[in-house]
């Protein structure tokens, strides 16, 4: 399919991507690194939104300020920044999650020249009403503070404008999920992850046109292939920026038909009301949407929510993608195993690096775990 294959030279590229795309829009382009940055806000202040993923050079620059047991992912971002490859960004959103993300924006606030800097501090706890009400004080506070870092009004019809984009793209790519968990065949792991990663490095509208023609073309495409029968997998996890992953699955004989990660699914779950206070409905959405370790809810709701997407896949076994060093996903890995053993879904734990795996060690791991699954 030639627009996967575009998505997936862009998300290969995203720097030089977004390089190219500020020369020719002269649009402001504001880095985040977490699914809790609201995008929306800095969509409607008619700046580009841009994740950054890590990096895939050896990291010498930002040992002298992170330790080498920090995780790779942030290590790797604050290389890239150092060495001077993010000098074309504007700015930089920090939403409150891990330790090592919080650290890395005071890092950042100290070392970096170029850009702006804004920290947003979301409630952590969100059972309460207070939690509610923090939620809209902070998004309302950031909307100002964006204002002034760019010297623009941001109204409300431009954040509903922002919403009603986004909301189609949620859709969307739900829709994809819906036709791969349908047909797993339908589309390749790595593809479907090139797929939602291109949503957060992409101009929004141009990939939201060409998400609509790839949904047209699989909605084709999927009547006319016929399932292999290969055993239906959940990746769980935080962050999967290793694509060849997915071929390595397909290639030890199994299928991916769902993720709980925040480059999938937690990325897209949940829409935003149309109606009444934009800044209200976006935080509502970030209050109910599914959560990862950074944000406690229920104590069993990450475990009902794995649960709940492994069985409506119908999979066979769930595969844990642990980074290394990311402690929030490490003290939350034993509760959902025994959570997930409860209700007889066995489940394997792959500890990776930021830095490309050695394939042929995953592979043997993954087909060990799926002759257990028969």
């Amino acid at each position: 399919m030639q627009a996967i294959k575009e998505l997936s030279a862009i998300v290969g590229d995203p720097i030089s991507y977004a390089r190219k795309l500020k020369e020719q829009s002269g649009k402001k382009i504001i880095g985040y690194m977490c699914t809790y940055a609201p995008e929306e806000i800095i969509q409607a202040a008619g700046a580009h939104p841009l994740r950054l993923f890590g990096s895939n050079k050896n990291i010498f620059l930002a040992d002298g300020h992170l330790q080498a047991y920090c995780c790779s992912l942030v290590r790797g971002v604050l290389e890239d920044a150092l060495s001077g490859d993010l000098n074309f960004l504007d700015g930089m959103i920090f939403p409150h999650t891990c330790d090592t993300v919080q650290r890395l924006s005071d890092i950042w606030r100290l070392n970096i020249s170029y850009g702006f800097h804004l920290d947003v501090v979301l409630p952590v706890k969100l059972d309460t009403k207070s939690s509610r009400d923090y939620m809209v004080d902070v998004q309302n506070r950031f909307r100002n503070d964006l204002e002034k870092a760019l010297q623009v009004t941001i109204t409300d019809d431009d954040i509903k404008k922002s919403i009603a984009l986004y909301n189609e793209i949620r859709g969307g790519l739900k829709k994809v999920y819906e036709l791969k968990n349908k047909n797993p065949e339908v589309i390749s792991g790595k593809d479907l992850s090139a797929l939602v990663r291109a949503a957060m490095i992409m101009d929004r509208n141009d990939y939201l046109r060409i998400l609509l023609n790839v949904i047209a073309e699989l909605e084709t495409k999927g009547s006319t292939i016929k399932s292999t029968g290969k055993r239906r997998l959940i990746i769980s996890g935080g962050i999967c920026s290793q694509p060849d992953i997915y071929s390595v699955i397909e290639n030890a004989g199994g299928v991916v038909v769902g993720d709980d990660l925040c480059t999938g699914s937690r990325y897209f779950e949940g829409s935003i009301k149309t109606a009444g206070n934009p800044i209200a409905a976006i935080a509502e959405r970030y209050w109910q949407r599914p959560v990862c370790p950074a944000k406690h809810l229920d104590k069993n709701a990450r475990a009902e929510n794995l649960i709940k997407i492994a069985q409506d896949g119908k999979a066979a076994g769930v595969i844990f993608m642990l980074l290394k060093f990311c402690d929030p996903h490490a003290f939350d890995y034993p509760y959902l195993k025994e959570s997930l053993a409860a209700v007889s879904i066995p489940s394997l734990l792959l500890e990776v690096e930021d830095q490309p795996q050695a394939q042929g060690q995953l592979q043997t791991r993954i087909e060990a775990f799926l002759e257990t699954l028969s």
